[in-house]
């Protein structure tokens, strides 16, 4: 047997009834079958390139491309979703005999009448569709018979018919002396809603009510919400200062508004020109180590796994968990561990086994007493880089092996059995505790389980993107 050839023909449209006329339709999906109704679909087909497909689509000007069909087979019921469920058959563009109707039958459109028509050769049964007028015509055994016209009258409100055209149709639409949709096409004048040649809109009226109002795509968030504007993330986010007024757009879902002075100001976000882990090269931190003070000198205890809070407020990337030095000279072993966990102490990444430490203090342009005395910021690199959203979490820090002499911190010093640091309401967040006996990070977290402890001086973390 041999596979027959579909598609590709003058009269392989798909077609659908639009605004009181037949209309092809574009990108519509076809799926082919042994039966008018029911039955089973043909899925062994191939597109002009031999590939196996289940199905075909239109093209943009809503002809079938060309495929082949299953071996033998040379016709077939086209299904294009139509919503009474008819399906159309289909021809193959050699061999075979038809089955139902009158083979060679086709549908044809034409802006003028099908005696005026070129380039076409009418056979019996065939349909054609002026396009102009709406009028439908079969041909018998030597000419074209009008049957019908398929174009109703015009709605309640009708099409206007002063002034010109350019390229925007104008429709008013709804009847009474205060239709829902008012449009006036002229340029200047009064009051007035208009749809330019552009696609854009304008009104000029004092009182503009929407019920909703998306700006993005056809998905905008609304959340669900009743009177509400919802604004998709900007897919490319404004640069250049606005004149006299501001652009408001929303990024990470955050809404951001950039002002006429040049400045990016996040609704929500902290205030102004304040000293923030983002102006000093950090993604978040445990607290401002500014306001710290250390009175004496502290040291990292072995295998003691410190537990610090980190709250992040939006989509946050980091690589690193960042400890303060008091005083590291550096340690060739690697002896170090660290890792990040969620709030309900499920672990996002840590170090996959113990990693060695640079000394502290040593980046080229610091004070010279900070690299004298081996003082700050010393990072441990995670496995890679991981996304925060918004929420609260925990990053550790392990010495696994060790003098207990070997990293001096910096601290927030604590006097009782419970550091200040844990200072809640509501669903309990212990921002300062830590686990004895650790030689590594452990799988998951749990601030209320037993051996858990708080007496301890807390140390200064952050996280970063390096």
């Amino acid at each position: 047997m041999a596979r027959f050839e579909f598609g590709r023909g003058v009269s392989d449209f798909i077609v659908a009834p639009a605004d009181g006329i037949w209309m092809v339709t574009p990108n519509r999906l076809v799926t082919f079958w042994d039966s008018p109704v029911d039955g089973t679909q043909y899925t062994d087909l191939l597109d002009l390139g031999g590939t196996p497909v289940t199905s075909v689509t239109s093209d943009d000007r809503g002809q079938l491309p060309g495929f082949s069909g299953p071996d033998g087979v040379f016709g077939m019921w086209a299904d294009a979703g139509a919503d009474d469920g008819r399906r159309a058959w289909l021809y193959a563009h050699s061999g075979g005999k038809g089955e139902p109707g009158n083979p060679g039958a086709h549908w044809l459109f034409g802006a003028s009448s099908p005696d005026e028509a070129t380039g076409i050769t009418p056979v019996r049964g065939d349909i054609y569709l002026n396009t102009s007028t709406g009028d439908l015509y079969s041909y018998g055994t030597t000419m074209w018979s009008l049957k019908a016209n398929i174009r109703g009258p015009a709605g309640t409100g009708g099409w206007p018919t002063v002034g010109t055209l350019n390229g925007v149709w104008t429709i008013i639409r709804g009847g009474g002396t205060n239709p829902p949709l008012t449009v006036y096409g002229a340029p200047t004048g009064g009051q007035r809603f208009s749809v330019l040649p552009s696609g854009s809109i304008y009104s000029d009226a004092t009182a503009n009510t929407l019920y909703n109002l998306g700006i993005g795509p056809t998905s905008a968030p609304f959340g669900g919400g009743t009177y509400v504007l919802g604004m998709q993330n900007a897919s490319v986010v404004p640069t250049t200062t606005p004149a006299a007024g501001v652009v408001a757009y929303a990024q990470a879902g955050r809404l951001r508004v950039l002002q006429g002075d040049g400045r990016t100001v996040t609704v929500g976000s902290s205030p102004q020109n304040t000293w923030t882990p983002q102006s000093l090269g950090f993604a978040a931190w445990t607290c401002d180590p500014a306001t710290v003070a250390n009175p004496s000198t502290k040291y990292l205890a072995p295998q003691r796994l410190y537990v610090c809070g980190i709250n992040i407020t939006e989509p946050t990337n980091v690589n690193s968990v960042v400890m303060f030095a008091r005083g590291y000279g550096g340690v060739p072993s690697a002896r170090f561990a660290a890792g990040i966990y969620r709030e309900d102490g499920t672990n996002v990444t840590a170090t996959g086994a113990p990693v060695a430490l640079a000394a502290a203090g040593q980046t080229a342009g610091s004070p010279p007493q900070m690299i004298s005395s081996h003082i700050g910021a010393t990072a441990i690199a995670m496995p890679s880089t991981v996304t925060l959203p918004p929420g609260r979490y925990w990053i550790t820090w392990v010495l696994t092996t060790g003098a207990a002499t070997d990293y001096a911190f910096y601290h927030v010093q604590n006097e009782a059995p419970v550091a200040a640091a844990n200072f809640f309401l509501g669903a309990p967040f212990a921002r300062a505790w830590y686990l004895p006996a650790q030689t590594t990070t452990p799988p998951s977290l749990d601030q209320s389980a037993a051996g858990v402890l708080t007496d301890h001086d807390v140390p200064v973390m952050a996280l970063a993107l390096v």
